[in-house]
């Protein structure tokens, strides 16, 4: 006896269509004319926007510039938990390449690293009950905790097999994923990072589109349309949600970003200027103590960009190691 496949409940509307053509001719138009200048700057600025957004949607209360200063390795004076949760957030979003969308142990492994020592639970389904809270009102009671691993199983399954656009797949994996609800803590997040990595799958510049930051500016809507999608049990109105809002981060990209802080690069230049220094001697001076983010953020990018040199080329990993400005990083910081 064959076995029926899941189908989640939505419908293909003119609004959707339209939509996807939409979106498909902006990731052409970005991906033929602006590929190579528009990705440095979607890795840096619109990562760091979209976990901002993305944690602000669930209360956290960092800015924007505090964020950028954390994923850099400088102290921030706020909440421990706050704190947590940005540093989470970006080790989670730096793996989206390590990380497989049809895989629901790459889910429970990418939920875990996001809610580390955030929820006893981190990288477990839930075993308990949960309603959703809006203010004083029930918006949504989620599936018993006891048929969560049969739901999200048939969800992967009907992931794996559909032949659905990858713009609509997303969109209803996303909301099918919150209705579920699987998790103790962490559901919207984890709902958002896996519609990005299903759609980064199919076009790697989605990647870094912060869609977070349209939600965030629209989130009473966005909690709106899960509430009618709820209510109609149809996903339809939260795909056409949330292809407007990729729609629109699409549109924002082909606009000048400016960085929130100084450049790390620029900072880093400005502390070689008088000397060469080791790497050691550039955290300390730049009051940096995460060794990872330094590397990615300021060492890599200013030798990758010829604006520093080693002091001892010939032997990378010499101890006496050192850094010096170049006469074309000279020219960044005069």
């Amino acid at each position: 006896m064959k076995q029926t496949i899941y189908s989640p409940p939505y419908s293909i509307t003119s609004e959707i269509v339209q939509l996807i053509s939409k979106i498909s001719e902006s990731i052409g138009r970005l991906s033929i004319e602006d590929s190579e200048s528009i990705v440095p700057q979607l890795r840096r600025t619109n990562r760091l926007r979209t976990i901002h957004a993305s944690l602000a949607i669930e209360n956290n209360s960092l800015s924007l510039e505090q964020i950028t200063a954390i994923i850099n390795g400088k102290r921030v004076l706020g909440k421990p938990k706050e704190i947590k949760e940005v540093q989470n957030a970006f080790s989670v979003y730096e793996k989206l390449e390590q990380l497989n969308p049809l895989q629901e142990r790459d889910l429970l492994k990418a939920h875990k690293i996001l809610m580390e020592d955030l929820v006893d639970k981190s990288g477990r389904y839930r075993n308990s009950g949960v309603g959703i809270m809006k203010g004083n009102e029930l918006v949504h009671v989620a599936p018993p905790a006891e048929n969560i691993p049969y739901l999200m199983k048939d969800l992967f399954k009907w992931l794996n097999q559909t032949n659905e656009h990858p713009l609509i797949t997303s969109s209803v994996f996303h909301y099918e994923f919150e209705f579920i609800h699987p998790f103790s803590d962490g559901n919207g997040r984890m709902g958002r990072l896996w519609q990005t990595l299903i759609l980064s799958s199919w076009k790697p510049l989605l990647a870094y589109l912060p869609v977070e930051t349209v939600i965030h500016a629209n989130q009473k809507e966005y909690y709106q349309v899960l509430a009618k999608s709820d209510k109609d049990a149809d996903s339809t109105p939260f795909i056409e949600f949330m292809l407007n809002a990729i729609e629109q981060s699409l549109q924002d990209i082909t606009d000048p970003v400016t960085d929130p802080v100084t450049d790390p690069v620029k900072n880093l230049l400005t502390t070689l200027k008088k000397e060469p220094l080791s790497s050691s001697e550039i955290r300390n001076r730049l009051n940096l103590k995460h060794r990872q983010s330094f590397r990615e953020n300021y060492l890599h990018p200013a030798l990758k960009q010829q604006f520093i040199e080693l002091t001892i080329p010939d032997k990378p990993n010499s101890r006496l190691q050192k850094y010096r400005i170049t006469e074309k990083g000279q020219r960044m910081v005069d």
